[in-house]
């Protein structure tokens, strides 16, 4: 038989249920559980922690199959009551804020929360075979021994130095096993350190018993693996303590992500072993347990998946279990948030196989829109509107403005069509003059989110090119946070082509890409080949940067040089330039000719001209005397006065 619980701290983890394998539990990325009916292949159910954003889900493992009550029943024949089926119903899953919540299938919603037993996150967890109890490993250093009757601890000690990484507990229930810089083996019954196993150099991330045999015999043994090691070590637990070392190893592609293994009860009993790595790929191993094997042994058969395009590509394997049937093995594989289950049958001669699927990489999770349900009543002049109270009462009714008469016409009609919710979304310039109503904001936000959705469906460039021409942010963010899941990456596809058009256009697609980073982020995050769908936006903006970092280099020279222009023409002012009058002779002499009297000025039928000429050669050599006497008007008249005594001499 199967080992009923199992705890994976790698990568999101990813776990069947045990004996009949009807669930697959899934931890996603956000904290949200989702258990898969490998039957139907359907998603069963879905819970939300509270604080799963906060605390994320770090380790899950299935608790023992019990008797589920599922609703009233009919009592039971005794004949009938061997018959009774026991079923998966608990499941424990450690957050990394300290707590362990236990889920109940049969119930759909939470059967209890432990916590107060960790100080730091909860590394691993896993579940007593018979008693209702539960251990979990922590940060902390601590394990501590849950009593799911009570919900409160039972015991708590000090494990390792070092975090405690990976937890198991023997078939029988008297023995388990923890790592953290060692791997110790401890009595439940006196939780004292049986025995000490040294071999790994990175913490301690699978730990699964192999047989069911006792210890004292020589025929226990259990299997352990490491984080970016590529083998899994298999050790015996000996009566005489020298079992230092590794006695088996099983050699990987990659570090292992997930191990299933059917239990040896005897020597002539072989261990059957899955182990499916972190790069994808799946290996079978089935090997005779009794004493050393120096060679590490590598897998009997390797099982590797791919889609049927014209150029291949791997699908991941997410997990294994293995069945009754040595050739049978249910698969899960694709994508975490909706993970594709089948049993296959492997050809285990053959060394190497390659299974080739055609998955449908679009999710197709039932996701409903959210459509408003309210409705504004279309109210005209001519109607009449009853009231309670008196019979016969009539109410003065406001009629409704005009655009709400063209919305519907019909009274049938429960949506607006699409022509008409175009014609809501009216940009031109019309409609922002004043007293004319706004139409865009008349069409609620669903409707923008609906549009969008119609348009990326149908590749209509008229319905896209309306909306993508909203301009506030707010009704942007809005209709990108109420966007399903699977028109994510389309819209990411749509924006990228039109990135690379018009700068203008550019711009305001900028924009959308932002509110889809903001509020898919985690989405975006969570798929498998997100760098070749977003390879092409990360080049064209990346090189667009480039060219923005050669184009602020220009912009700093150009402001360089424009600045050293203007400074050297601020050196050499014009205000040197004295635009004041040195000399203003003719004012002067018109002043002293009014205080002299009209006697020197010569008549119009004079002779004087000569004189006249001699006086202006005289006044042109006085102006190259020094700033001084030239600023300085004559005082009395002298220079005025002795021109005039040569002309009465003469």
């Amino acid at each position: 038989m199967a080992a009923d619980g199992l705890s994976i701290s790698l990568n999101l983890p990813c776990v069947f249920s045990p004996k009949s394998r009807q669930y697959l539990a899934v931890c996603a990325q956000d904290g949200r559980l989702r258990v898969w009916n490998t039957d139907s292949k359907t998603l069963h159910q879905e819970y939300v922690p509270s604080a799963h954003l906060s605390a994320t889900c770090t380790c899950v493992a299935w608790g023992p199959c019990r008797t589920v009550k599922e609703g009233p029943q009919r009592k039971r024949r005794k004949s009938e009551a061997a018959q009774v089926e026991e079923k998966a119903d608990l499941l424990a899953m450690g957050t990394a804020a300290g707590t362990v919540l236990i889920y109940s299938t049969a119930k759909g919603s939470l059967h209890c929360t432990l916590d107060g037993g960790h100080s730091g996150g909860v590394n691993c967890v896993h579940w007593h075979p018979e008693d209702g109890l539960l251990y979990s490993g922590s940060d902390d250093t601590n394990i501590v021994e849950w009593d799911l009757q009570t919900g409160k601890t039972r015991s708590k000690w000090k494990a390792d130095r070092a975090a405690v990484t990976s937890l198991c507990v023997s078939p029988d229930g008297k023995l388990l096993l923890s790592a953290g810089h060692v791997i110790k083996m401890w009595d439940l019954e006196t939780k004292e350190v049986y025995r000490k196993f040294t071999g790994h150099s990175t913490a301690v991330t699978t730990l699964r018993f192999a047989t069911t045999r006792p210890p004292d015999s020589n025929g226990l043994y259990f299997l352990s693996g490491a984080a970016h090691d590529r083998l899994l070590s298999v050790w015996q637990v000996r009566e005489d303590g020298k079992d230092k070392n590794s006695v088996v190893s099983f050699t990987l592609t990659d570090e292992p992500q997930h191990v299933d293994l059917i239990t040896s009860s005897s020597k002539e009993e072989a261990v059957r072993l899955a182990v499916v790595c972190k790069d994808g790929q799946l290996h079978l191993f089935e090997h005779f347990l009794n004493g050393p094997c120096k060679k590490p042994l590598s897998p009997s058969c390797s099982v590797q998946m791919s889609d049927t395009k014209d150029s291949p590509m791997p699908i991941p394997l997410l997990a294994a279990a293995l069945g009754a049937d040595p050739r049978s093995v249910l698969l899960a594989y694709g994508n975490h948030l909706q993970p594709v289950m089948e049993n296959a049958e492997i050809n285990t001669a053959e060394r190497h196989v390659c299974l080739t699927r055609d998955i449908k990489t679009n999710l197709s999770l039932s996701m409903e829109t959210t459509v408003s349900k309210v409705k504004t009543p279309i109210v005209n002049a001519k109607s009449k509107v009853l009231i309670p109270g008196l019979p016969g009462h009539k109410a003065p009714v406001v009629s409704a403005p005009q655009g709400t008469e063209k919305r519907k016409k019909d009274a049938g009609n429960k949506e607006m069509s699409i022509a008409e919710q175009l014609g809501e979304i009216n940009l031109d310039a019309s409609s922002s003059q004043k007293g004319a109503p706004k139409a865009a904001a008349s069409l609620q936000t669903d409707n923008y989110a609906v549009l969008l959705m119609q348009g990326l469906e149908s590749k209509d460039a008229n319905i896209l090119n309306k909306v993508f021409q909203t301009r506030k942010e707010v009704e942007i963010k809005k209709t990108v946070a109420r966007l399903p899941l699977p028109a994510v990456i389309p819209l990411v596809e749509e924006l990228t082509t039109r990135l690379q058009g018009n700068p203008l256009v550019a711009c305001m697609m900028v924009r959308w890409l932002k509110a889809v980073l903001m509020h898919h982020t985690s989405y975006l995050a969570s798929l498998p080949d997100l760098v070749t769908q977003l390879g092409v936006l990360y080049h064209m903006i990346e090189s667009r940067v480039k060219m923005f970092h050669k184009l602020t280099k220009l912009h700093g020279k150009l402001h360089l040089l424009t600045t050293q222009v203007a400074a050297n023409d601020s050196r050499n002012p014009v205000s040197d330039v004295d635009y004041t009058a040195k000399l203003v002779y003719e004012e002067e002499s018109a002043d002293e000719e009014e205080a002299s009297g009209d006697e020197a000025l010569p008549s119009e039928d004079s002779d004087h001209w000569e004189e006249e000429e001699a006086m202006q050669e005289d006044e042109g050599d006085e102006e190259d005397e020094d700033s001084d006497s030239r600023t300085e008007p004559k005082a009395n008249g002298d220079e005025d006065m002795e021109h005039e005594n040569e002309s009465e001499e003469e």
